[in-house]
């Protein structure tokens, strides 16, 4: 049997428009395995960058439980919670989030410091992992002078850099152009391949669903095979 690396239980997120119950996460289960890579599609509003965040830890659920590495993550304290999924989980915006104002590799190396502060060994860290991504003599660029598709090979390295045992990605390549897509698709692909790293994926996109060893589909909160 394989290992498991996330279950998740009777998961919900309940929000409230006016008197009306809104379930953007309904009584949700799921497991999955060690050295998966997992797409979950669906349309716009159907739950899917809601349930990447749980998972996370960038929001919190109304119930449920998610466990990892053996811990129920909502149950360790805000700080340590922090500091686990940091140390375990890479995470892939749709809108990249750098920072403006920080370089490329600056913006790259923010993880591995708050892992363990050495900065000589998170530069050279950085400039490893940018260079794999095919960004090197981009290292001290700023965001605004990158394209949208170099922009998101910056924040898979910064999701790379401490070589997580999960990743997740939302909508990888929602922003992007054809070419950059293919790009990102391979990236991602040989991540899996050479760490044998847990991905969660949600898209949009079927094509790139396709990569995947297994696809759900949610529709109201709600995951279907």
């Amino acid at each position: 049997m394989s290992k498991k690396a996330i279950e998740i239980y009777n998961l919900v997120k309940l929000y409230k428009e006016g008197n009306f119950p809104v379930y953007a996460v309904n009584n949700l289960s799921l497991t999955v395995a060690d050295g998966e890579y997992l797409a979950i599609v669906g349309p716009s509003g159907a739950g899917k960058s809601t349930l990447l965040h749980i998972i996370g830890g960038i929001d919190f659920p109304t119930s449920g439980d998610i466990i990892f590495n053996g811990k129920k993550i909502f149950e360790i304290s805000k700080r340590k919670r922090s500091q686990f999924l940091m140390e375990n989980m890479g995470f892939v915006f749709q809108f990249y989030h750098l920072i403006p104002e920080l370089r490329v590799f600056e913006n790259v190396i923010i993880p591995y410091l708050l892992k363990n502060f050495r900065l000589k060994e998170a530069k050279i860290a950085a400039f490893n992992v940018l260079k794999d991504l095919g960004m090197q003599n981009r290292e001290y660029f700023y965001p605004n002078q990158l394209s949208g598709g170099e922009k998101q090979r910056v924040a898979l390295a910064r999701a790379f850099i401490n070589k997580p045992r999960v990743l997740l990605c939302d909508e990888p390549t929602g922003n992007l152009d054809i070419d950059s897509t293919d790009v990102i698709r391979k990236i991602l692909k040989t991540f899996h391949k050479q760490f044998q790293t847990t991905i969660i994926m949600v898209t949009h996109n079927l094509e790139l669903a396709k990569d995947a060893d297994r696809v759900l589909n949610i529709t109201g909160g709600q995951l279907k095979s």
